[in-house]
């Protein structure tokens, strides 16, 4: 008997660890049965692992087999969702009207697992698809995070849907505005910190593509020598009186790291004010006005903006 069972237990070891090399082969993590736990029936299994059957959640991605997220990280994602991202993304994430992919379809969000994935996507940007970079005082890591809860909460309820539609993808036209209203709401909006004559100067002829123009100047992305933004700075005054000026790498309530010219960096604890710590950020302003966009003003402007060369 004894031995009829080491027999036994050898077989289920080597059933194991094929489970465990085939999913690593794929890719995947192997999910080993529990002793004593219940099982499913094979065609449950079947349908769950390909995303088959009735009700059955997909189980090919890890955004897909997380637990619910916290309801009010959930509900502050989607505010600064709604805000940063919606327009080039769409309210329900399947791509909007300035030519954002669909994130529910996309490989990044439905292999992400906590924003490890997402983070940095939004944080740096992809400069080739036009999508402009969030420094770390527009959206903090805590933002991020928020945005990304939000972002997996959608895929949950989503169960796989979003597929584009069929054919090929399908030419964005944002040229629909009116320049002379854009040229207004430019000379009242703008025109404190931006010219036509000057920093903008030829901005209509920088870029190939009107839509990556638009999401660049909505993200405040467009001034500046050459389109690039002067970056976020910062003064930090310590209790001696030295003044310390650096780029912001990052800041928050318990620190701030700043890049120095000769490529080192230097952090410096906060307590409070102490040390005084000063901001200068040249996207400010448009961080300012975001909130209050329409789709007129948006498609106003960038009608304007293309013709200033």
């Amino acid at each position: 008997m004894r031995s009829k069972m080491n027999f036994i237990g050898l077989g289920v070891l080597f059933l194991a660890s094929v489970a465990v090399q085939r999913g690593a082969q794929r890719g995947g993590t192997a999910v080993l049965p529990v002793p004593g736990a219940p099982t499913a029936q094979a065609g449950q299994r079947g349908g769950a692992a390909r995303g088959g059957g009735q009700g059955a959640p997909t189980q090919g991605f890890p955004a897909q087999q997380r637990p619910p997220g916290d309801a009010g990280l959930i509900s502050r994602g989607n505010t600064l969702y709604g805000i940063h991202c919606r327009s080039c993304h769409g309210a329900d994430l399947r791509g909007g009207e300035q030519g954002g992919p669909n994130l529910l379809r996309s490989e990044v969000t439905m292999n992400d697992q906590s924003g490890e994935l997402i983070q940095p996507v939004i944080r740096d940007g992809r400069r080739n698809s036009g999508m402009p970079s969030m420094p770390p005082l527009d959206l903090s890591m805590d933002d991020i995070r928020a945005i990304a809860e939000y972002i997996h909460s959608v895929l949950a309820t989503a169960r796989g849907q979003g597929s584009p539609p069929p054919g090929p993808p399908v030419a964005l036209n944002v040229l629909v505005g009116d320049a002379a209203a854009g040229r207004a709401y430019f000379e009242a909006k703008c025109a404190s910190c931006h010219s036509a004559t000057g920093d903008l100067k030829g901005i209509g002829s920088r870029f190939a593509n009107p839509a990556q123009l638009q999401n660049t100047w909505v993200a405040g992305g467009a001034g500046g020598r050459g389109g690039v933004t002067s970056p976020v700075t910062a003064t930090v005054t310590l209790p001696t009186g030295q003044k310390v000026d650096g780029r912001v790498i990052r800041s928050d309530d318990f620190i701030i790291t700043l890049g120095m010219p000769d490529g080192t960096s230097r952090s410096f604890r906060r307590d409070g004010d102490s040390p005084k710590v000063e901001i200068h950020n040249p996207r400010e302003g448009h961080l300012k006005l975001l909130p209050g966009y329409t789709d007129k003003d948006i498609h106003d402007v960038t009608a304007y903006l293309v013709t200033v060369k």
